[in-house]
């Protein structure tokens, strides 16, 4: 018979062996939580799901763009246009990526307000639900920009297009030669510009390449009108490309940016804005409506609708822009706007207009992938935009390279599809 004291120390090696055992087990798991820690640091394109859901979040926007074009008909409000965008997004949204993370539900939704613009009205129109912002329903002419953002997980997409109101849901719009050309410009510039978008080329190199298409076309690009560099929650990044090069009496109203390089795995978003006139904007009498946080900025705000305001803000639209449409209360919000903008604490994005000349809108995002540059929104441009005008040279063999390359896809695409159905 054994001891008590054998017995007592062997039941004690035991319990330090179990401790030892869950020591170690805690430590393995705190490894592996700080794996995943670094895991989920990676916020770019080498992370295939960051890739997923700039897919995802493209495909939402595509689908809204399609949307939109197809009730841009005679009699359409353009308040009921951006509250329909807005549910596409919002709801395609809510499907994706449900699983929670950490507890979480995965941020996702609408990363720039839908806005329509029609005419001279060149971008960032999103009206409020008030008989005083009402604004005339379209009508057979109008020239119609839409413009739109989806997110998820932070991860943006964004796309512009534009079309012209036709007679009746079914005809096909008539377009004049002036609209024509400037349409057809801003859409091959922003194909050509997308694609000069690419590992080691410079902004420069794009703005070049768009003053060329601008040029041949006998257009003006909207020099107020950038792309820029996007990250996670970051729609504004700090590397941007300039549409024209500001001339010597611009310098003291359109700043020079400076120059950058493109590297792989970042995000863009191509926009281009071209007129028929002298391409200079203005704010004009609409509302503001649609504003982003500023969250270098912090001031202690004296009026109870501002500190309302902001408390809502920092609540539901931290990051990115948002439009007053979608605040708790619309007519509180409007009583705390301008101490807030006073202060810099929202930035605002007006309603600008251009009344010398018709306007085209298209923007596109690209993603700077291994295998190249990849455009993954926008919408084809409307068969009725036509011109007589022809491209330079280079810009003939950028669009040819193009159209082979997406010919090339969809073969690619259509065997495969034949291939698996052949195999049932």
């Amino acid at each position: 018979m054994r001891s008590n004291c054998t017995i007592h120390r062997t039941e004690k090696v035991l319990i330090m062996g179990e401790e030892e055992d869950k020591e170690k087990k805690e430590e393995e798991e705190v490894e592996e939580e700080e794996e995943e820690e670094e895991q989920e640091e990676v916020t770019d394109l080498t992370n295939s799901d960051v890739c997923t859901k700039y897919q995802e979040a493209s495909k939402i926007v595509n689908l809204a763009l399609e949307g939109l074009v197809s009730q841009c008909v005679p009699g359409a409000k353009i308040i009921d246009l951006c509250e329909f965008g807005h549910k596409v997004v919002e709801g395609q949204a809510s499907k994706l990526f449900t699983k929670k993370v950490n507890g979480q539900t995965i941020d996702r939704g609408v990363a720039f307000p839908v806005c329509i613009s029609v005419n001279d009205v060149v971008c960032n129109h999103s009206p409020l639900p008030l008989a005083s912002e009402e604004r005339p329903p379209l009508k057979a002419g109008d020239i119609v920009k839409m413009d739109l953002g989806c997110h998820i997980d932070g991860y943006i997409a964004v796309a512009a297009h534009s079309c012209v109101v036709p007679e009746s849901a079914d005809a096909t719009p008539e377009v004049d030669e002036e609209l024509g050309n400037v349409a057809v410009a801003a859409y091959n510039a922003m194909l050509v510009a997308a694609a000069c978008i690419a590992d080691g080329k410079k902004n420069t190199d794009v703005t070049a390449a768009v003053e060329r298409v601008a040029k041949a076309y006998g257009v003006t690009p909207i020099s107020s009108v950038r792309m820029h560099q996007m990250k996670r929650y970051v729609l504004d990044g700090v590397k941007e490309v300039a549409l024209k090069t500001p001339s010597p009496d611009e310098y003291e109203t359109d700043e020079r940016l400076p120059d950058c390089t493109f590297e792989k795995a970042e995000v863009y978003a191509v926009d281009v804005a071209m007129s028929t006139g002298d391409g200079k904007v203005k704010p004009g009498d609409m509302r503001t409506t649609v504003f982003k946080r500023n969250v270098e900025k912090q001031y202690q705000l004296k009026v109870k609708a501002s500190r309302s305001l902001l408390a809502e803000v920092d609540k539901k639209f931290p990051t990115l822009p948002f439009t007053l449409r979608h605040m708790n209360d619309v007519r509180q919000a409007r009583l705390g706007i301008p101490e807030c903008v006073t202060h810099g604490l929202l930035t605002l994005y007006p309603s600008l207009h251009e009344k010398s000349g018709k306007v085209a809108h298209f923007k596109c995002t690209v993603l700077l992938l291994p295998s190249g540059t990849v455009r993954v929104t926008g919408l084809p441009i409307p068969s009725y935009f036509k011109t007589n005008k022809e491209a330079d040279e280079e810009t003939k063999q950028i669009l040819k390279d193009i159209q082979e390359a997406a010919e090339k896809k969809a073969a690619k695409k259509a065997a495969k599809k034949k291939k698996k159905k052949n195999k049932k």
